[in-house]
C-alpha cells in the first residue's frame, strides 16, 4: 500500500471508520502476529497479543502524530509484548510464593487445608486471567484497590466491581 492511502486509512481510523480500521488489520495482521509468534513461540498468546494489540490500536490511534507508522504501531506492540512478560513473572512470582507459603505450614495443618487448597486452586483456574490477577494482586499482594488501579490504568471502581465478581464467582466455585 502506498504511504499515501496508508495515510487516507489511518485518518479514516481516527474519525472511527469501522472500514478503515479493518484495512489496518488487514494491512499489519500477519506481521504483527509473525512480530508475537517469534517472540512467544506459542500460536495462542500470539492470537491473544494480536487482539490486545488491535484494541490499543483503537483507544490510542488518536495519538499517533504523524511520521512511520509502522514504527507507531511496533513500539506499541513491543509494549503490548512487555506487559505480558511482567504479567506472566508477576504470576510465577505470586504462584511461587504461595506455594512457599502452603510448603511452610506445619504437617497437620497442610493435611487438615491440603483439600482446601487444592479446590481454590482449582477454583481460581476457573477464573477469568483478568478477574484471577485482580485477585492475587489485592489478596496475595496485599496492594490495595487504588494501587491496582493505578497499576491497571482503570477507574477504582472498575476494580472494585470486578474484584467483587470474581470474589463471587470463586465462593460459587468453592460451594
Amino acid at each position: 500500500m502506498a504511504q499515501r492511502d496508508l495515510e487516507q486509512v489511518i485518518i479514516g481510523c481516527k474519525r472511527g471508520d469501522e472500514a478503515c480500521f479493518s484495512q489496518l488489520v488487514e494491512i499489519y495482521g500477519k506481521r504483527c502476529f509473525g512480530y508475537f509468534f517469534r517472540l512467544t513461540g506459542s500460536r495462542t498468546t500470539s492470537e491473544d497479543l494480536l487482539s490486545e494489540l488491535f484494541v490499543k490500536l483503537v483507544e490510542k490511534i488518536g495519538t499517533y502524530r504523524g511520521g512511520s507508522f509502522d514504527g507507531w504501531l511496533f513500539a506499541t506492540a513491543s509494549n503490548i509484548f512487555h506487559d505480558h512478560l511482567r504479567f506472566k513473572q508477576r504470576q510465577t512470582r505470586l504462584l511461587d510464593e504461595h506455594s512457599q507459603r502452603i510448603r511452610s505450614q506445619p504437617a497437620s495443618t497442610e493435611k487438615q487445608d491440603d483439600g482446601d487448597a487444592d479446590r481454590l486452586q482449582d477454583a481460581l483456574k476457573q477464573l477469568d486471567s483478568d478477574v484471577r490477577e485482580l485477585i492475587m494482586m489485592r489478596y496475595y499482594s496485599q496492594l490495595s484497590f487504588k494501587e491496582i488501579s493505578q497499576l491497571r490504568r482503570e477507574p477504582i471502581g472498575t476494580t472494585l466491581s470486578k474484584v467483587h465478581r470474581g470474589l463471587k464467582r470463586l465462593r460459587e466455585l468453592m460451594r
